[in-house]
């Protein structure tokens, strides 16, 4: 009885965090005074609830590597872990592995996965020492495959204290705020004489994710001390404010590795709530600006294969960034509660995420291609090849940080479909199907079920039930910036028709079995990209040349023991070499031809299911081909004297996310023009 006494206790703590204050959220915890109140606040772990297709997503992730890895990869993630009190791996691999677990444990209430995440939060909460100091405290000699020559690195104990958190959040074990509070005065009184790049580099680029930390502390318990840490840890963290704004780091292409720079670009946001200075959401702004000119590409990510690479689109993304940059904008989101940021976020998720994992949730690339026709183990024009195994699906293929990271993709993402606000009411932000449980307006328990097939359909509808037969709160819904006009009925009433680009308020009197619904039509653009190429994008998603895919398992016989025991290659069995015969902007509607699924399949993310295409008419470029062993370098639009086929062909474009292999980037094919 004391032990539910004690529990119940904490997660009051949790739902509550502090005296409201007359625009403070007063069921759960937001910004306290000297940080800025932010548009939305992070509901706790289990609140919202994935369905249709995207509770398939987890699903698979159960029964997939997320569920077995330490299963599929005992190296790493047995009993020998460093986090679990052994000598093998003691870096960022177990954390980042228990860091997905641990939100997808609890977000399906498996207790299955949870009982898996156990002895790692139990170890870690014991490993504490008097000082504040948790965690591996010894270094053992090199060992092939495991990184155990680091124990006392800054940098896994933030990936650490973000498994803690979520813990937190939904037990509300108050053993973690006990924990965090010795360990924030530990990081106080060594940080000014071993600073976060004592050991390794990564610890400052990756700084923010402590100072999130240490935010999200301060808000429970109002320590002051905890503002005192976070000044010295933004100024130990790489200044990514100054160089965005000053020095151009992603203009010139400056050497950054690139998941450095999609963790790090959220931290001149988390430091914001401090310093309330709105330079630092200009610096992300300009960063983001810089990243689609000089190193964009169409599924919302930039080059980076390894290193920062420009915007051809045969350079390399990382599995590591993909979901990095996720979370990254996850919180941007939540902190500036602008649109774009999360119409970002929607391309992200919609589009390079999927991409990148097999449709059972085992393998994965450890780099990504917008145009990829090629799946083959041989080296290719990235900044660092690994065996030539980058492309190949894998579990241990490329580099095995993505086999350990790649799991918080989907649950986070999730987690973050919903918010909270500071007046008490509730915002869908990220649209897909789910469900929120909350409390909302006086304390009433409400649940809204979103119910669509979003992203391939432009409707969406939110039934209401509540706890009671009414309550008045506010609902916010997010407009995206690429819907022209929306349409808002509230039980068969038309209630507005609001413009793109801004997040609505309704406020009024709710009742059990209200019905909003919200469409958000989209036009067909054509977006221009690499040697004047055009994406084709409808919302937020980028669709894709569909190629005819031959898949091929490989018995890796030369190097199991550093890539795997085998892996997949995957080639093309039809023509890839395609350009867009080029139409008038004001005549797309009439030569792109939009097809959707009536009976969309649970699964959506393969050629085979995808609940849309689109039709478009094309030729093929007789002189692209292969080059590298991959497509070769994009020919410049429209090019004078071009040798293309004399057929105008039909093609059919599938969303980014059912692909495999894929031209993303199109040449177009018309009329030669200096001036236009």
């Amino acid at each position: 009885m004391c032990l539910v006494l004690l529990l119940l206790a904490s997660c009051a703590a949790w739902i509550s965090g502090k005296e409201p204050g007359p625009d403070t959220n007063p069921h759960y915890v937001a910004n306290r005074e000297p940080l800025n109140e932010n548009p939305f606040v992070l509901l706790p772990l289990g609140s919202v609830k994935a369905e249709g297709w995207l509770h398939e997503m987890l699903i698979r992730q159960k029964n997939g590597a997320t569920g077995q890895l330490d299963k599929l990869y005992p190296l790493v993630m047995g009993e020998n872990n460093g986090w679990l009190g052994g000598d093998g791996d003691q870096w960022e691999r177990g954390p980042y592995w228990i860091h997905g677990l641990i939100t997808l444990a609890y977000l399906l209430e498996d207790q299955e996965l949870i009982n898996k995440t156990t002895p790692w939060v139990e170890w870690i909460l014991g490993s504490q020492k008097p000082n504040g100091y948790f965690g591996p405290d010894k270094d053992y000699p090199n060992m092939p495959g495991v990184q155990r020559n680091n124990s006392a690195d800054w940098w896994p104990r933030m990936v650490v204290l973000k498994i803690l958190q979520q813990y937190y959040s939904a037990t509300g074990d108050a053993r973690v705020i006990d924990f965090m509070r010795n360990y924030f005065r530990y990081q106080l009184e060594t940080l000014p004489g071993t600073p976060l790049d004592n050991w390794t580099f990564w610890a400052r680029y990756r700084g923010g994710d402590n100072l999130m930390a240490v935010y999200w502390l301060y808000n429970i318990t109002g320590d002051k001390f905890l503002l005192e840490l976070a000044e010295t840890i933004h100024e130990q963290t790489f200044d990514y404010t100054g160089r965005f704004l000053e020095t151009g780091l992603i203009r010139n292409l400056e050497n950054i590795h690139c998941v450095n720079l999609a963790q790090g670009i959220k931290e001149p946001a988390i430091y914001y709530q401090q310093s309330r200075d709105y330079k630092y959401i200009e610096s992300i702004k300009q960063a983001f600006a810089d990243i689609k000119k000089y190193s964009g590409q169409p599924q919302g990510m930039f080059g980076g294969d390894e290193a920062l690479r420009n915007n051809i689109p045969t350079n390399g993304v990382e599995l590591c960034s993909v979901v990095e940059l996720m979370f990254s904008l996850e919180n941007i989101v939540a902190i500036t509660g602008e649109v774009p940021f999360a119409d970002h976020l929607e391309r992200i998720a919609y589009n390079a995420l999927p991409a990148q994992v097999t449709d059972d949730f085992m393998e994965r690339q450890y780099f990504q291609q917008a145009n990829q026709v090629n799946v083959t183990r041989e080296d290719r024009n990235f900044s660092l090849n690994h065996g030539g195994t980058d492309i190949c699906f894998g579990l241990l293929t490329g580099y095995p940080c993505c086999t350990s990271n790649m799991h918080q993709g989907w649950p986070l993402y999730v987690q973050n479909l919903w918010y909270a606000t500071p007046d008490g009411g509730l915002a869908a932000v990220l649209f897909a199907p789910s469900r929120v449980t909350a409390r909302a307006g006086e304390g009433t328990e409400v649940t809204i079920t979103e119910d669509t097939n979003y992203p391939f359909e432009e409707n969406i509808r939110f039934h209401f039930s509540m706890d009671g037969s009414s309550a008045s709160f506010p609902f916010r819904l997010r407009i995206p910036e690429w819907c022209s006009t929306a349409t808002v009925t509230i039980n068969g009433e038309v209630y507005s028709k609001p413009s793109g680009n801004q997040v609505i308020n309704i406020e009024r009197e709710w009742n059990n079995n209200d019905l909003v619904e919200l469409s958000i039509p989209a036009d067909i653009q054509l977006n221009r990209w690499h040697e004047n190429s055009v994406s084709v994008d409808l919302g937020s998603i980028n669709f894709v040349l569909k190629i005819e895919e031959e898949w091929k398992k490989v018995i890796n016989t030369r190097d199991p023991e550093v890539f795997g025991s085998h892996y997949h290659e995957v080639t093309a069995a039809s023509p890839w070499n395609y350009g867009l015969v080029d139409v008038p902007e004001d005549e797309i509607k009439n030569h792109y031809r939009i097809i959707r699924e009536t009976d969309p399949a649970s699964f959506p993310w393969n050629p085979e299911n995808a609940p849309v295409r689109i039709e478009a008419k094309a030729r093929k470029i007789n002189d692209w081909k292969l080059y590298y062993g991959s497509a070769g370098p994009l020919p410049y639009s429209i090019q004078w004297g071009q040798k293309v086929g004399e057929e105008e062909e039909t093609i059919t474009l599938i969303p980014y996310g059912c692909s495999t292999l894929r031209i993303s980037e199109f040449l177009r094919v018309g009329r030669y023009s200096v001036m236009e």
